[in-house]
C-alpha cells in the first residue's frame, strides 16, 4: 500500500519555472519530478554516513622498472650508498 501525502511548499519563483520547463521536457509531473530528486538526495546522505567517497585515481607512470629488492637490505644500503 503505498500512502501519499499532501503538502505545501514554499519555492523561489526561478527555480519553479525552471521545475516546470524539465517537468514539461521530461513529460512528468512537477510532483514526481520533486519526489525523484528528494529520493536521490536522502540516498545520498543516509548511504554518506555508511560508505566513504571512492577515493580519486591516483596517477601511474612508468618508471622504468626497479633497480634493487627493497626487501634485500644488503642491496638496498649497496644502491644508496652508490654515488
Amino acid at each position: 500500500m503505498v500512502i501519499h501525502m499532501k503538502t505545501t511548499l514554499n519555492i523561489d519563483d526561478r527555480v519553479m519555472s525552471r521545475l516546470r520547463e524539465e517537468a514539461a521536457r521530461r513529460r512528468t509531473t512537477i510532483s514526481a519530478l520533486v519526489e525523484a530528486a528528494l529520493r536521490r538526495i536522502l540516498a545520498e546522505t543516509s548511504h554518506g554516513a555508511e560508505r566513504k567517497r571512492a577515493h580519486p585515481v591516483l596517477p601511474a607512470w612508468r618508471s622504468g622498472g626497479t633497480l634493487v629488492d627493497v626487501s634485500n637490505r644488503a642491496e638496498l644500503y649497496s644502491a644508496m650508498d652508490e654515488p
